[in-house]
């Protein structure tokens, strides 16, 4: 229990890096996240790491194989958080990876792999409204068009990479070479409630659901509260609000659909002034991207309807999408050995969250392991995990590695 008690206690460590005094907040590129990264750092080299950033800010500490030039197994998951966030989702998985290395650096352990661990830059993409900056930047498929982007304080993405000691002119430079990477494994809160209702600790995942966000502004008229008649205002916020409506609606009638505006402004803002533009954002999931995709075109079609009736201009931008992503069946197989060794009954799930793995499987093997969480809150400061089942993640983690070592001559090419 030694092992998961550490775990813990460098989470709530971790925890306690935040811009917001108060609250857990780590966004891209910030100081906030710079601390992290340091203090993570520190348990990369006491894991007998070579430690490294690249030039977008991951943090990648560096395990060697047996030989020099050897391939290389990824383990990780990203170090930053939501705003006012939990402190599992994401650093767990990076926790749990270094204690891997950690109980192989301590029995002086050294396999025909190098093992290599990721603390991703950027997952959840709050600061510039694009997820996976740091998996994308890895994985080589990082769009130099992002740099222009500018977070709600007008710093553009370059401008901040830049401000945190990374280069990002030099983004290609972080793209790994495929041809060198045996998969990449990462270990993370299950987000749900379905491992808590059946009690069991962990479950592997079969497919990541597709996501698209977009971006919409609903353009009016401002005018007094008091003088302007019902029947002659543009009321922006009014439209939203049916447009929102809408979106819960075609969700609740399509199985397996998820819709979510997380965010809305309307304008001027003011108590005795009608709102002559609001802005909203609008995220829609679904493990088939068919699926996903025919949401999306019903859902703009609704916004457009919405506006004429009402006399409004629309903007409906996307500005982040992903197709769904199947875990790889050998990958996900001998993490499903590994799991039946620990406990009762193997779970498989699918993934409605987006995770760095999604990006990762489009340049090797990729699998997930979820471990389950208190009534599967996420993205909330209540976010809990049970030191057993991060006992019970870690021995999982540590079969998996020692299987994979003595599979080697088989899988090397999964």
């Amino acid at each position: 229990m030694s092992d998961a008690k550490e775990i813990m206690r460098r989470l709530n460590a971790l925890a306690q890096i935040s811009e917001d005094p108060g609250k857990l907040t780590r966004t891209f590129a910030s100081p906030a996240m710079r601390r992290a990264n340091q203090l993570v750092a520190r348990w990369m080299r006491r894991a007998g790491m070579q430690v490294r950033p690249d030039a977008i800010g991951n943090l990648i500490g560096h395990y060697a194989g047996k030989k020099p030039g050897a391939k290389i197994l990824l383990l990780g998951s990203h170090l930053d958080t939501v705003r006012d966030a939990g402190k599992f989702d994401g650093p767990l998985g990076v926790i749990l990876a270094i204690a891997c290395v950690e109980h192989l650096y301590r029995r002086q352990i050294r396999f025909p792999f190098a093992v290599q661990v990721i603390g991703f830059a950027d997952e959840e993409g709050v600061r510039y409204q694009t997820a996976y900056l740091g998996s994308k930047a890895l994985a080589g498929c990082f769009d130099p068009a992002d740099l222009q982007r500018k977070d709600a304080a007008g710093i553009s993405m370059a401008e901040a990479i830049r401000i945190f000691g990374g280069h990002p002119t030099k983004i290609k430079s972080a793209a790994m070479n495929p041809k060198e990477l045996l998969g990449y494994i990462e270990a993370h809160i299950e987000q749900g409630p379905v491992l808590e209702k059946e009690n069991l600790a962990l479950a592997t995942v079969t497919v990541i659901a597709g996501q698209t966000r977009a971006k919409i502004i609903f353009q009016g008229r401002a005018g007094h509260a008091g003088t302007t008649p019902m029947n002659l205002r543009k009321d922006a916020l009014c439209a939203a609000a049916e447009f929102i409506l809408a979106a819960e609606h075609l969700a609740r009638n399509t199985t397996g659909l998820v819709a979510t505006i997380g965010q809305i402004h309307a304008g001027p803002g003011a108590v005795n002034v009608i709102a002559g533009e609001t802005r909203l954002s609008l995220d829609v999931r679904h493990a088939k991207d068919s699926t996903r995709r025919s949401a999306l075109k019903k859902l703009k079609l609704i916004s457009q309807k919405i506006a004429k009736k009402r006399g409004l201009k629309i903007d409906f931008n996307l500005v982040h999408e992903a197709s769904s992503v199947a875990c790889s069946t050998k990958l996900s197989g001998l993490l499903a050995q590994a799991v039946l060794r620990r406990q009762k009954k193997l779970l498989q799930l699918p993934s409605g969250a987006g995770h760095d793995t999604a990006v990762m499987a489009g340049i090797c093997p990729a699998a997930m392991l979820f471990i389950r969480c208190k009534n599967g809150i996420s993205h909330h400061p209540a976010e809990s995990v049970k030191s057993g089942d991060v006992k019970i993640a870690l021995e999982v983690m540590n079969d998996f590695l020692q299987w994979t070592a003595e599979k080697y001559r088989q899988i090397h090419d999964f």
